[in-house]
């Protein structure tokens, strides 16, 4: 029922007389983006009208929060008429040590409302000190024959799974499913609507739930599951999610970002998760393009929700005991993400406001005693997926060492203290975390006082009108 209506709406919005004045179409720009570490490149692929209109906040123009790597801005006649920051695969990927050795590119797009004249669109990167420098820009025409109109291909297997008001005033999350066969399909809904609910679960999306609309998008797969490569398991899945990215085991990525586009115009979306059909523990969060989950997997729910952090809020990971496939910066800088800090001014400290006075800066916490448990649990579980043991096995050792880590914190007399923990941004030394513990750090189940704050950031940049 709830599928039809979500069919209904979205045609009246199509064929009604006076709703393109109203509400804008949207607008795609599918672009290569190639280089290596000493060099970067830009190429047009196309430009698109989507099938649906604009679904964002008209309101909120420019981006206030700044979270990406990247920054695009829609100009004309001079003036910037839409900004989002954001960042990319391309942006991981050149800090790998595979991009010493070779050229790579990648599939991107950005996405805005369309625009009526020619316009430039102008990309721009973090330099030295943060700042965004302009590194390509084009001028583009909307009547120009060769954009291409897409069609809403996938529109009638849309499932609304929570509807909190208007596309235009609220957060719409579009959860794909990936690896599902047309028998797996209800299967896929449940799921979505589990999780979706445990989101709703974890402040502050619980107390903004209102100002969300969830949708859930599963094409059929021909066959279950998605590639696994490091197993020899690959799927042709319609979305094209592959475990091993960047050569890490557990790092869920789709690299055929044309399809995952094309797919995803189905449905109105600012923010995408992708569910695969898997149970092996996996996922991943790029800011602005996607996050990942594995469903089936015991910590589907952490895993949901800490990718998500990284999507929709651009958080850092805190984590740094778990091997990456990124090489450690040259310099230690100040980081741009909210929730990670290089301390390097103590009286300017990013969440000083969150901190009770008299806290020491930096802030102890019992950090010899968790690496040692952290590291030498990380090279057993390096051990026991190369000898592909039962994911029973390796849920088994995840849950034992939450249970360590959640005592050893309840312990340290610092619970809930908001300070700076030295060891974040997968660095032991010269970078802290704002709290002892944090979804984004651990399996824990909470965020901590600053990610939520920042998640609530940006909660109010899609639904607040000024």
């Amino acid at each position: 029922m709830r599928k039809h209506a979500f069919v209904i709406l979205v045609l009246v919005a199509l064929s009604a007389p006076g709703g393109a004045a109203e509400t804008p179409a949207t607008m795609r720009v599918d672009f290569f983006h190639g280089g290596n570490q000493a060099m970067e490149l830009f190429s047009l692929d196309q430009v698109v009208i989507e099938a649906l209109p604009w679904p964002g906040n008209l309101a909120q123009p420019i981006d206030q929060t700044l979270r990406g790597k990247y920054l695009f801005e829609i100009v004309g006649n001079g003036k910037t008429a839409w900004s989002r920051s954001f960042s990319s695969i391309y942006g991981e990927w050149e800090t790998t040590s595979e991009a010493r050795q070779i050229n790579r590119s990648f599939h991107e797009s950005v996405r805005f409302p369309a625009q009526d004249d020619v316009f430039e669109l102008v990309l721009k990167k973090r330099g030295p000190k943060n700042q965004f420098e302009e590194i390509w820009r084009i001028k583009l025409d909307p009547n120009d024959v060769l954009v291409h109109q897409e069609s809403a291909r996938y529109v009638d297997e849309v499932v609304a799974i929570y509807e909190g008001g208007d596309p235009a005033t609220t957060v719409d999350l579009l959860l794909m499913g990936d690896g599902y066969t047309a028998e797996e399909h209800d299967a896929f809904i449940i799921r979505a609507k589990e999780l979706a609910d445990l989101l709703f679960a974890t402040s502050p999306f619980k107390e903004r739930k209102d100002d969300f609309n969830i949708w859930a998008l599963a094409p059929a797969a021909a066959e279950s599951g998605v590639s696994r490569p490091s197993t020899g398991t690959y799927r042709d899945s319609p979305i094209g999610a592959t475990y091993d990215a960047f050569r890490s085991e557990r790092y869920i990525l789709t690299f055929d970002n044309k399809s995952m586009r094309r797919i995803a115009s189905s449905a109105p979306y600012d923010f995408v998760e992708i569910l695969t059909n898997t149970e092996v523990y996996g996922g991943g969060g790029i800011y602005g393009l996607f996050s990942t989950a594995a469903a089936n997997s015991e910590w589907a729910p952490y895993l949901f929700v800490h990718e998500f952090g990284h999507h929709f809020a651009g958080l850092a990971d805190e984590y740094y005991t778990s091997s990456v496939a990124y090489e450690a910066p040259g310099e230690i800088t100040e980081p741009y993400e909210p929730n990670v800090t290089a301390l390097l001014d103590p009286d300017n400290l990013k969440w000083r406001h969150l901190v009770i006075p008299g806290t020491p800066l930096p802030t102890t916490w019992p950090k010899a005693r968790y690496e040692e448990h952290s590291i030498a649990v990380q090279k057993r579980r390096t051990e026991m997926r190369a000898a592909n043991v039962s994911e029973a096995e390796m849920n088994a050792l995840f849950r034992y060492t939450k249970e360590y880590v959640d005592k050893l914190f309840e312990q340290s007399g610092n619970k809930d203290v908001v300070g700076a923990f030295e060891g974040a941004n997968y660095q032991a030394e010269g970078y802290y975390r704002s709290e002892q513990n944090c979804l984004m750090f651990t399996r824990y189940e909470a965020f901590c006082a600053v990610c939520a704050e920042a998640i609530a950031k940006v909660i109010d940049e899609y639904t607040l009108s000024e």
